[in-house]
């Protein structure tokens, strides 16, 4: 998520006035779609702990609480009301409701892995949870994922921001986490389209 509109200096201000319900309202409003930079309040709020600003142990549940939170909100509202939204969308950039429809399919198949492995990706974090609702997934078997993903989240940034953040300058760690989730982003969407394209290939050659 950019946080072009928002300086880092600003965000690393609102962290340490507001503390762990910066981190924990960060990513929740992420996860509802807003633009905000939740993931890098999260990193920041790990920076801070390990400047011994913040506890590690209560950024990490904050971050995981937010995530969880917005995931389940997220699956909610993709499960009671998503699917017209999501056609709307595809309309918007040309894509019909047959393909969409296809995506859906693919997407149901693997649902449970793009949840977990969406915690990591900004984009995937926000639109997963509303298509893991879309697809009807059962909401017990998403909270199993939608948990354990949201605390791997949550350990490995603050993790590494509490680790790293005292090795090299918090701006660099940031871009690496960027360039993660864009090379991320494209193998996911690969993942999803690409046999969807490989299908409509084979039946305009038979």
């Amino acid at each position: 998520m950019s946080f072009e509109f928002i300086s880092l200096e600003t965000i690393q201000e609102i962290a340490r006035q507001y503390g762990y319900w910066a981190v924990f309202l960060g990513i929740l409003l992420e996860n509802l779609g807003l633009p905000l930079p939740g993931e890098t309040v999260t990193l920041v709020g790990g920076f801070l702990a390990g400047s011994g600003e913040l506890n590690f142990w209560w950024v990490f549940a904050s971050a995981a609480g937010g995530a969880i939170l917005g995931g389940i909100c997220g699956y909610w509202i993709g499960r009671y009301g998503g699917l017209p939204l999501l056609l709307k969308v595809g309309k918007f950039f040309g894509i019909n409701e047959e393909k969409l429809q296809k995506v859906q399919a693919q997407f149901g198949q693997n649902a449970s892995k793009a949840v977990f492995i969406g915690r990591f990706i900004a984009l995937l974090r926000v639109v997963a949870s509303p298509l893991a609702g879309i697809a009807k997934m059962p909401f017990l078997k998403f909270m199993i994922y939608n948990v354990t993903g949201a605390l791997a989240w949550a350990l490995v940034m603050v993790s590494l921001s509490c680790l790293a953040g005292n090795l090299i300058p918090l701006e660099e760690l940031l871009a690496w986490v960027a360039k993660f989730g864009i090379v991320a982003l494209f193998l996911v969407a690969a993942w999803l389209f690409v046999p969807i394209w490989l299908e409509s290939r084979q039946v305009k050659g038979g």
